[in-house]
């Protein structure tokens, strides 16, 4: 027989046992299961249950034994009764009764023990015996308050730790789907958290970046090509700044060159030193290119607007001389520069103002039905004036081409800087061609020419803002690079599109599409789906034949295929 020492031992050992086993356990479901199966054998029952308190301050079974789980709903009268009024009160022992006639259990006795943690309540464990035993000795009541103080503590841990992997999760799926690319450091700088959008964003799978120093997948530079992670880095250079911030350009895997700003949130212990950093990297290229383009615009308009002025300054200054007595041709000639320039200037200034407006979201179109090769022969025979015999224009347009319900200004301002800009880039002269044909309930327009051309890498941004070509003729060529932006905007806003086809050295082809207007009334001739595809191939084909040393057209001729303009 037992002596009450060698008992006491016993406890003591159990005890120990059991909250070793418990610690070690930080998953709550396993622990809840280890928990119920002691007390259950602790106690000597039949069955048992652990329930926990939730947010709503009510009691959810977790955990049980011998009860099927289909059948926790019926203890919720029971332990709302059991936590409000103690188990020996008259209405928790005819819960209890409920219950075990309705699941056919012998549910004759209820011991619970409480799960506190400080003063926090954490729930009940409660285990039923088919037999009412004898009552618990002090030393058997000691045991179990210390059991339940043990298994509190566990469970209390349990619960941090579960929470604790919820917000972990929970962050990391912040990260992961942040838009901004995210990465963490540790306190050697090297990565060990690495977003979908860093991946994107530099080309790095995640796999082969966790684990490299930071500098060496980003690799920041500044213009002057100094890699600013090795020789600056902002988390080593200023380390009393909260929140240091870098920008620069990093090269991708891939080859593409972006610009970022990469904000940094580091870690210190309370000595100062560096434990690691959460790195948000924000990709700035758009708004470095933006401010780029806006650079060289104000550049080029600054010339632009200061050429004009400057001449007009200076021929009004030579013919106000009032030691001259100019003859009526000087002052014709000097009056025609200001004409011109003041002309040039007045174009310039209504481009910022269509720039303005169309950034205002105030482009405003009047739309009538009209023809548009009868536009298309006044702009050529304006153009063919200033440009003597160096250029044929040829106009083809289908005699039954529709009118088109559009903005005549507008669409006369879309051609003019189109056979404006073919006449530009065509140094040595040629052939411009206008023409169009209808394109189901639209009318496609062209305008081709045989000049430079455009590289293939200049395609995609012709039509952006501020955006030349640079080659030599583009650097001695006057011009803002809002041209072609202005075009299209007023092209789209009719409903319609624009594209380029060029081949360098060749010459290049601006399509647009207009909506086209009303058929013409019975008697005015049936129009017809077919027409100037056809000839624009043979032309090309005649172009290619023609090769590059082609001898452009010598004198103005105009060539007109559209009936009733000539």
């Amino acid at each position: 027989m037992l002596t009450f020492t060698d008992q006491r031992l016993r406890q003591r050992d159990f005890l120990l046992r059991l909250s070793r086993a418990m610690a070690a356990e930080l998953d709550l479901a396993p622990l809840l299961e280890l928990v119920i199966g002691q007390a259950v054998e602790l106690l000597a029952g039949n069955y048992g249950l652990i329930a926990l308190q939730g947010q709503d301050e009510r009691l959810h079974i977790r955990v049980s034994v011998g009860i099927d789980k289909e059948s926790w709903p019926l203890f919720e009268p029971f332990l709302a009764s059991l936590r409000e009024e103690g188990v020996d009160a008259p209405r928790v022992r005819e819960e209890l009764r409920t219950v075990a006639e309705a699941l056919d259990l012998p549910l004759r006795q209820a011991i619970a023990l409480p799960l506190r943690f400080g003063v926090k309540f954490l729930g009940l464990i409660v285990v039923f015996r088919a037999a009412i035993n004898v009552a618990f000795s002090t030393d058997d009541r000691q045991l179990l308050s210390a059991f339940a103080d043990h298994a509190a503590i566990a469970v209390h841990n349990a619960q941090l730790y579960e929470q604790a992997l919820a917000e972990k999760q929970r962050l990391n799926s912040i990260i992961e789907h942040s838009a901004d690319g995210v990465m963490i450091l540790d306190s050697r700088w090297r990565i060990v958290a690495f977003n979908r959008a860093m991946e994107q964003l530099t080309g790095w799978p995640r796999e082969e970046a966790i684990g490299r120093p930071c500098a060496e997948v980003l690799a920041i530079e500044n213009d002057q090509g100094v890699n600013i992670c090795l020789t600056a880095c902002p988390l080593q250079c200023y380390p009393e700044d909260p929140n240091p911030v870098v920008e620069g350009w990093i090269t991708t895997r891939d080859g593409r060159r972006r610009y970022i700003a990469n904000s940094y949130s580091p870690t210190r212990d309370v000595q100062g030193r560096f434990l690691g950093a959460i790195a948000n990297v924000h990709d700035l290229t758009a708004r470095k290119q933006e401010e780029e383009l806006q650079l060289t615009f104000i550049s080029v308009m600054s010339h632009e607007l200061k050429t004009p002025v400057s001449i007009i300054k200076g021929y009004a200054d030579m013919l106000n001389r009032p030691d001259a007595n100019w003859d009526r041709q000087t002052m014709r000639e000097g009056l025609q520069v200001i004409e011109e320039e003041a002309d040039r200037l007045g174009r310039l200034i209504n481009d910022l103002l269509e720039v303005s407006r169309l950034q205002a979201g105030g482009l405003r179109l009047e739309l009538t039905v009209w023809d548009l090769p009868l536009l298309v022969e006044k702009i050529v025979r304006a153009f063919a004036a200033q440009v003597g015999d160096q250029f044929e224009f040829q106009l083809r347009f289908p005699v039954d081409l529709p009118p088109v319900h559009a903005d005549y200004e507008r669409i006369r301002m879309v051609l003019t800087n189109l056979v404006s800009n073919a006449i530009k880039y065509s140094p040595e002269g040629g052939t411009i061609r206008i023409g169009g044909w209808r394109a189901g309930d639209q009318v496609l327009v062209y305008v081709s020419d045989q000049g430079v051309g455009i590289q293939p890498e200049d395609l995609p941004y012709i039509f952006d803002r501020f955006y030349r070509v640079d080659n030599r003729l583009t650097r001695e060529t006057q011009g803002t690079g809002l041209g072609l932006y202005l075009t299209k905007a007023i092209v789209e806003a009719h409903g319609g599109r624009i594209w380029a086809e060029s081949t360098p050295g060749r010459g290049s082809r601006f399509f647009f599409t207009l909506p086209a207007g009303p058929r013409p009334l019975p008697g005015d001739g049936e129009v017809l789906e077919q027409s100037a595809p056809q000839d624009e191939q043979e032309d090309a084909a005649r172009e290619e034949q023609r090769g590059e040393n082609a001898t452009p057209a010598v004198g103005y001729r105009m060539a007109v295929d559209v009936i009733g303009l000539g």
